[in-house]
């Protein structure tokens, strides 16, 4: 998959709901170091996120990525707040602009012929949810059951059937009755990139997405993931991800275990158990497999036995092992449920 020679724009456009028209248009260019996808909304700096988020989960879908091109993608105006409804024209756009989807009979240079009107809240998945619009006018192509998915643009399988992905839980303790347990979901499917000179081969940046965390921890995200996979031989380069996690803000890296036990059952790289699989730990060193020490462990424990359901299989830090509260391991397994005390990823 080559991006096209030329860098003129591209433009999709997408119907708001009172008729008015909101216009994607996409250019591309020499990635030289930037990020692969820019964008950009007049007065609406979250909208230009959430789409560079929208765009970059889109990508998860295509088999292959060829990461040596930037693709800049602009709104000409602020759609209104809380309207999604421009997901699928920006999508679209970005598509069109790399050579990726041609539309039928729609050439990819003249502005303004195509009108697309769709949202989802799983586009890692290729799912296109529905649309906003009361009635579809004659020639908008709209999401939903009629394009319930990327896949039928080209008349594709659902991409979604390509995608494994598996959850793990891990403690969230604040000092309190918040206490609760907060999952994480690895996506997964394979990837094949590009080669050729210039390819940014080990870009984790177009490799992982997290969407809905800060830069601060999709960065710690995919330092984690790195790591784990340079350990058991099976690196970044051969997977596109999307990691999500049920509370978008906490701090402390207890995650980090759950994370790649979420990774590697996604994988095929671990056995799953029979419930959950509950975990926490983090490492200065996932490219050894090295799990080590977090804190709270008396209260990190206590939250542990308390959810701990018939099947379930609790992962915690070899280093806790001499400090577990006297009966704690009994006691979960009155509740049905499993521990390990693990010092080392590998099969658990």
């Amino acid at each position: 998959m080559n991006a096209p020679a030329s860098t003129g724009a591209v433009t999709c456009r997408s119907m708001a709901p009172d008729g008015a028209l909101l216009t994607v248009t996409a250019t591309v260019r020499a990635r030289a170091g930037r990020a692969e996808v820019k964008c950009s909304v007049p007065g609406a700096p979250e909208v230009a996120q959430h789409m560079q988020q929208v765009v970059r989960l889109a990508r998860h879908t295509e088999p292959r990525f060829d990461s040596r091109d930037q693709v800049v993608l602009s709104l000409d105006r602020a759609p209104e707040p809380g309207q999604r409804d421009w997901e699928l024209a920006a999508v679209l756009a970005d598509r069109i602009v790399r050579g990726v989807y041609v539309p039928p009979g729609v050439p990819p240079g003249p502005p303004g012929r195509l009108i697309a009107n769709g949202w989802s809240d799983a586009w890692h998945l290729g799912r296109i949810d529905g649309h906003d619009l009361r009635q579809v006018p004659v020639g908008v192509l709209a999401g939903g059951a009629d394009l319930p998915h990327l896949g039928a643009l080209n008349g594709h399988p659902d991409p979604a059937a390509a995608v494994s992905t598996a959850r793990a839980w891990f403690p969230l303790h604040s000092g309190g009755a918040a206490d609760s347990l907060c999952w994480v979901e690895a996506s997964v499917r394979p990837a094949q990139h590009e080669q050729g000179a210039g390819a940014d081969e080990s870009s984790e940046e177009s490799s992982i997405a997290a969407p809905g965390v800060d830069a601060a921890l999709q960065a710690r995200v995919r330092a984690v993931l790195a790591g784990a996979r340079h350990y058991d031989g099976r690196g970044c380069n051969g997977w596109r991800t999307t990691v999500r996690f049920g509370e978008a803000r906490f701090q402390g890296g207890s995650f980090e275990l759950a994370l790649v036990m979420a990774d590697r059952m996604a994988r095929g790289r671990d056995f799953l158990p029979r419930g959950r699989l509950l975990a926490t730990g983090q490492s200065s060193g996932w490219h050894g497999g090295r799990v080590e020490t977090v804190e709270a462990l008396a209260p990190k424990c206590a939250l542990l036995l308390r959810e701990a359901a018939p099947g379930d299989r609790i992962l915690v830090p070899r280093a806790w092992e001499p400090q577990l509260p006297p009966g704690w391991r009994e006691a979960v397994r009155e509740r049905g449920a499993s521990v390990a005390c693990v010092e080392r990823i590998g099969i658990i």
